[in-house]
C-alpha cells in the first residue's frame, strides 16, 4: 500500500511539473514556420578540408538515426518565435528583413541582429532562445535542423526571466 502511494505521489508531482512547463511556456505570435522538406539519415561521419589550403574544415558525426528538417520561417513586424529550444543544432540564414536573437543564458538580454544574407548557428540542446522581428517589414529565414530521429523538432520553454518582454 505504501509503495502504491509513493508511486502515485511521484506521478502527480511529475505530471504537475510537466503541466506547469506547458502553462508557463511563451507562445509564438506573428510567426509562421513551414516545413519544406524532411529526410531521415543513417549515422553520419564526414570530415572535409578545402584544398589546396586546408584552412577550412568541417566535421559532422552522429550516432543513431537523425531527421533533417528544412524550415521556412516568417515573422511579421513585432512577431516572436516565443522562447524555445531544439534537441539538435540549426543553421539559420536570413533571407529578408532582420531577426533579433536573444539567448536564455544572457543576464543582460543583449539582442543580436541578423540581417538579410547573414547566417548563424543555434546549438540546440539546453540552449534556449527567442527570435523576434523588431523591424518594420516581414523577416524571413531558411533553417536547416539536424535532430535525433522522431524527436520533437521544437520544445517551447518558459521565459528565463532575463528579458523584460
Amino acid at each position: 500500500m505504501r509503495r502504491g502511494l509513493l508511486w502515485l505521489t511521484c506521478g502527480v508531482v511529475l505530471s504537475a511539473g510537466a503541466y506547469a512547463g506547458v502553462v508557463l511556456a511563451t507562445p509564438s505570435s506573428g510567426f509562421t514556420s513551414t516545413t519544406l522538406a524532411v529526410g531521415r539519415f543513417e549515422e553520419i561521419e564526414v570530415h572535409n578540408s578545402a584544398l589546396p589550403t586546408e584552412f577550412w574544415q568541417a566535421k559532422l558525426k552522429t550516432k543513431g538515426l537523425s531527421d533533417l528538417y528544412v524550415q521556412s520561417n516568417v515573422w511579421v513586424p513585432g512577431g516572436t518565435s516565443g522562447w524555445h529550444t531544439h534537441p539538435g543544432h540549426s543553421l539559420i540564414t536570413v533571407t529578408a528583413g532582420a531577426v533579433t536573437a536573444y539567448e536564455g543564458d544572457d543576464p543582460g538580454c543583449t539582442g543580436r541582429v541578423y540581417t538579410q544574407g547573414m547566417g548563424f548557428v543555434d546549438p540546440g540542446g539546453e540552449h534556449t532562445h527567442v527570435l523576434r522581428n523588431e523591424g518594420a517589414v516581414d523577416a524571413r529565414t531558411i533553417t536547416v535542423q539536424l535532430i535525433p530521429a522522431a524527436a520533437a523538432r521544437r520544445i517551447d520553454v518558459p521565459a528565463p526571466g532575463n528579458c523584460a518582454f
